[in-house]
């Protein structure tokens, strides 16, 4: 059977600053129709930092969705017309202050592919130099560096709750990974 399905009209239901909500109806796989609805999301980055120590750069922020406040990678929605990779630099400098020489894109994901369109380029940067911090009008951040087999066990023990996160510091532990090789050069 194939497994696709094929829009047939589609609603906007709301449309706001960072998301549009739609809903659409398409025909399912056996020919039936179904309704789907999407949130419309732009693209975005995160970026796994990690500096000569073996600390990954993070931030910690409140978010208002969840009630409290996270320890998380650094991370923001690329612009229209922009590549990830110049959000991803974008973001460090601004959420951290660092610049990195060595830039690796790791993979890309989709947070909640079941509702919503946003998908995530995970970058890999390396050999860090300070600079200034330029945060969002609305963004109070504190900057924390965490050693990466600390940041495994604050997965392990919840207190490292972020999606894009985990992912980026379960990435450092693949056998396969070299962040000496990556990074540090």
């Amino acid at each position: 059977m194939l497994m696709e399905e094929k829009r047939i009209s589609s609603e906007n239901i709301y449309a706001g600053k960072i998301m549009t909500v739609k809903k659409d109806q398409v025909i399912l796989p056996d020919g039936r129709q179904g309704a789907r609805e999407i949130v419309e999301l732009s693209d975005a980055v995160a970026v796994l930092a990690i500096n000569n120590n073996n600390e990954v750069l993070m931030v910690r922020q409140f978010r208002h969705p969840a009630g409290e406040s996270l320890l998380e990678i650094p991370a923001g929605k690329v612009e229209k017309g922009e590549k990830p990779l110049d959000c991803a630099k974008r973001e460090l400098e601004e959420e951290t202050g660092c610049r990195a020489a060595v830039w690796k894109e790791i993979c890309y994901f989709f947070t909640s592919p079941g509702f919503c369109t946003e998908k995530i380029y995970l970058y890999l940067a390396g050999g860090l130099s300070m600079h200034e911090t330029k945060f969002d009008q609305d963004e109070f951040i504190e900057i924390e560096t965490i050693n990466v087999n600390e940041a495994m066990e604050m997965i392990k023990n919840g207190d490292i709750k972020d999606a894009k996160t985990i992912i980026g510091i379960l990435f450092l532990n693949l056998p396969i990974y070299q962040i000496d090789q990556a990074c540090n050069k």
